[in-house]
């Protein structure tokens, strides 16, 4: 007995002594889990066992909360689409940036002058050191030369386009050619087309006046047009110059 009338081992109400076992109807604790009184019903999905009447105990959740929605329903926070699919958060109506073209962006007026010129002297001045010590500098000289070097030149820009999709000129300063409606590759026919106006110095003396004007003429057509196709991509079928 203690000064204050209780004793820790005794249950004065006549219940039993500390730490033994629950009247019958209920079980001891074992060592490592957890037992509720007999009579407890146990849940459907969450496969834990609560006393009949009782509530889980602290920080356990419902059996129906955190389970996956059912179809046509969303998390909170989540956007819903009319048909009741999940979306990606966050979505940007109607895309981002607008593409041109054949889905790129197309190469400004000064960086395909500038890729033109790259290829012209590729071409022409090889040939016009051969045809030099060949034939040299006279009138017979300049005629071949000006026969020679649009062959040639016609026969570079095909042979690029239709292989690589691009030529040297235009490979360096970062800008392809896109066949007409996207496709893989550029067709012979398709960029024989496009390149025919450097035909036009085959033609003794006013070939290269012609060829001159029609360049002049691509060069303000491309600045033009909304998509930078010059005369001689919309002659071509719609091919198009692209930036990468």
């Amino acid at each position: 007995m203690t000064s204050g009338g209780y004793d820790p081992n005794q249950n004065p109400q006549g219940g039993q002594p500390y730490g033994q076992q629950y009247p019958q109807g209920g079980q001891q604790y074992p060592q490592g889990g957890q037992q509720y009184p007999q009579g407890g019903q146990q849940y459907p999905q969450g496969g834990q066992q609560y006393p009949q009447g009782g509530q889980p105990q602290y920080g356990q959740q419902p059996p129906q909360y955190g389970q996956q929605p059912q179809y046509g329903q969303q998390p909170y926070g989540q956007p819903q689409d009319p048909y009741g699919q999940q979306q990606p958060y966050p979505q940007q109506p109607y895309g981002g940036q607008p593409e041109y073209g054949y889905g790129g962006q197309p190469g400004d007026i000064g960086t395909r002058i500038g890729a033109r010129v790259i290829d012209h002297l590729i071409v022409g001045i090889p040939v016009y050191i051969i045809i030099f010590f060949i034939v040299g500098s006279g009138l017979g000289g300049q005629i071949v030369t000006g026969l020679v070097s649009s062959i040639a030149l016609l026969g570079y820009f095909v042979g690029m386009e239709t292989s690589q999709g691009t030529t040297l000129g235009k490979k360096m300063l970062g800008l392809k050619v896109v066949a007409p409606g996207g496709a893989a590759k550029i067709s012979p026919e398709t960029s024989i087309k496009r390149n025919l106006y450097v035909a036009l110095g085959i033609i003794p003396c006013i070939g290269g006046l012609a060829e001159l004007g029609l360049i002049i003429y691509m060069i303000i057509t491309t600045s033009q047009d909304p998509n930078k196709q010059g005369w001689h991509d919309k002659f071509a079928g719609g091919t198009q110059v692209l930036k990468g």
